[in-house]
């Protein structure tokens, strides 16, 4: 970040070719899909502005759609059609394979690994999901920023541009990433989106009339860190230690621990109202998510995350095992 810091001249919304470059490489190293550097990437001021602000971008009030996410789903999927002057539909993945009707919708979000609740959607439905939302004539975009963090294997959790899901046509599809977790640089504001050319093009040229340009320094940073790779894998770890520290205080409380194979979240619940759960933690001086703040399908849940310091999280596992 340093070393691009004499960043005088306004920076490419597009991303220097060595960034675009960058995050092709990161796609080809850890998923093993090929993107076109030059018409498939586009850099994002972190992921949160691209997600709240996707819906307008693509037109959806003008062409009067609607945007689709999760029946339990971080608050910015609801809040972009909220800015955008769109309705916001509560859909899983399941719902859609069950042949819930996609008529009227415009942008379909997934989130896999999820957000609050950790669930990874298998690759083959994903791929039935895509399939669907094509025939319909629907935008599928997924979020997919924890896929690093995958805890039930080595491998990260399959990504919407995957062939096996795509066939090896990107169209009327987006990924969006960021290295706010993988690289522990939420400050820094990096992310990125990738998949269909044409979408990335026509975001691409708003984005520039909107001023929303990720720094030049930044963009420098970015490139260093989309080529390392082993401080991804020991930022992992540092997670995977706090992780295998929390769950067994956490079960030893009473909360069953549902879903939570990926991400830095356990989704936990005693049956109960969430503010009754959030209220048994308070007790003990620990802070929860409480499951209200992402849908009602989530109110009997707390999100319980890992993002402490070390000796937050042995406190806090002490205390919850003394009080068992």
């Amino acid at each position: 970040m340093a070393a691009g810091a004499d960043s005088h001249g306004y920076p490419t919304t597009a991303g220097t070719p060595q960034l675009r470059e960058a995050i092709a490489f990161w796609y080809s190293h850890w998923h093993g899909i090929e993107l076109d550097p030059a018409t498939q990437v586009l850099p994002t001021i972190g992921s949160k502005e691209l997600v709240a602000w996707l819906p307008t971008l693509l037109g959806l009030r003008q062409a009067g759609l609607s945007v689709a996410c999760p029946a339990a789903a971080y608050p910015t999927y609801e809040m972009g059609a909220t800015l955008a002057g769109v309705d916001c539909v509560r859909l899983d993945a399941g719902q859609v394979l069950a042949g819930a009707s996609l008529e009227g919708i415009g942008l379909l979000w997934l989130n896999s690994p999820s957000n609050p609740t950790g669930e990874v959607l298998p690759r083959e439905a994903v791929a039935e999901v895509v399939e669907r939302a094509r025939a319909a004539g629907v935008v599928v975009a997924s979020d997919e920023c924890y896929g690093l963090l995958n805890w039930a294997a080595d491998a990260p959790a399959p990504s919407v541009l995957d062939p096996a899901v795509t066939g090896g046509d990107h169209s009327g599809v987006l990924a969006v990433y960021s290295m706010s977790k993988q690289s522990n640089l939420a400050g820094y504001r990096a992310a990125f989106t990738a998949g269909d050319p044409a979408l990335i093009g026509s975001l691409t040229n708003s984005r520039k009339h909107a001023g929303m340009i990720v720094p030049g320094p930044v963009q420098t940073a970015m490139v260093a860190g989309l080529h390392d790779v082993e401080h991804v894998r020991a930022q992992k770890e540092v997670y995977r230690r706090r992780r295998e520290v929390l769950m067994p205080a956490v079960a030893a409380f009473g909360l069953r621990i549902d879903h939570s194979t990926a991400g830095l979240y356990l989704w936990a619940t005693r049956d109960e109202d969430c503010w009754t759960t959030i209220g048994a933690l308070a007790d003990l001086g620990i802070v929860a998510g409480p499951g209200a703040f992402y849908g009602d399908a989530a109110r009997r849940h707390v999100r319980i995350a890992l993002t402490a310091p070390d000796e937050r999280i042995g406190a806090a596992a002490e205390r919850l095992l003394a009080a068992a």
